[in-house]
């Protein structure tokens, strides 16, 4: 499974611009072979746009179905996050377009971070797998990762990979250097997690991206600035697989 992942900074309401954007990384990555590409949290219009609610977009917009088509012309999944509005809300939504154009899951983010995003975005209350190339995968978005029993019972699905978009920023780094290859070794898992760099208003991103592999391994990580990483996932060792589940005594 080869996987890619794409760090950049925030189109910033651009919605052309991130389209564009997109629509280049995917050249870029299908020319390497990479089965999907992860882009950062709400990257349309951009994680911390003043009017987040006033730029969402519904199911079947013209940028939807504009990124569908770059998929499609790839031939290469894309992972992205962007504003959902839907029956009088907004979401922090993720959508994963197959290599055919076609949405193969549609994911809302659990776990709101702090109180603008839990003045914008309502919850979401499920997860998300699905199968690409036939490989078992799922969805989720930034904070979401950093809590175990998420990961936990994605793994218990039988989830191979978790794609996340994210807008980790400053001071975070731990999440990138630390939490994420941690959360991949302790379920066995691989996890791609796409960060923006830069800065946008009054956040300044961590980059960090990365994709780990299933036994915590770093396979491809950036630093502070635009990247593009491809990372070839290895099969699960039996003889590495954390113990963890299995053996936890409660008390």
């Amino acid at each position: 499974m080869r996987l890619s992942v794409l760090q950049t900074p925030s189109p910033a309401g651009d919605i052309d611009a991130a389209c564009a954007v997109l629509a280049t990384a995917l050249r870029a990555a299908s020319a390497a072979g990479a089965g999907v590409l992860v882009a950062p949290e709400v990257f349309l219009p951009g994680y911390n746009h003043p009017r987040i609610a006033e730029r969402a977009l519904g199911k079947g917009s013209a940028p939807l179905a504009r990124l569908s088509d770059a998929a499609r012309n790839a031939g290469t999944a894309l992972v992205f996050g962007y504003a959902e509005a839907a029956a009088g809300r907004v979401w922090n939504a993720a959508l994963c377009l197959g290599p055919d154009g076609g949405v193969l899951a549609h994911y809302r983010k659990i776990q709101p971070y702090g109180p603008r995003e839990k003045a914008i975005f309502t919850p979401g209350d499920a997860y998300v797998t699905f199968d690409l190339a036939g490989r078992r995968l799922a969805l989720l978005i930034c904070y979401d990762i950093e809590f175990a029993p998420h990961v936990a019972a994605l793994a218990g699905q039988g989830v191979e990979a978790i794609l996340v978009p994210t807008a980790n920023m400053m001071p975070f780094t731990h999440v990138a250097r630390h939490t994420v290859p941690a959360m991949a070794a302790n379920h066995g898992l691989a996890i791609a997690y796409a960060n923006y760099c830069g800065s946008e208003g009054d956040l300044t991103y961590a980059g960090g991206s990365l994709i780990a592999g299933p036994h915590g391994e770093v396979l491809a990580q950036a630093g502070e600035h635009p990247a593009l990483l491809i990372a070839d996932v290895p099969a699960v060792d039996p003889a590495r697989v954390s113990t963890q589940i299995t053996d936890f005594r409660k008390v």
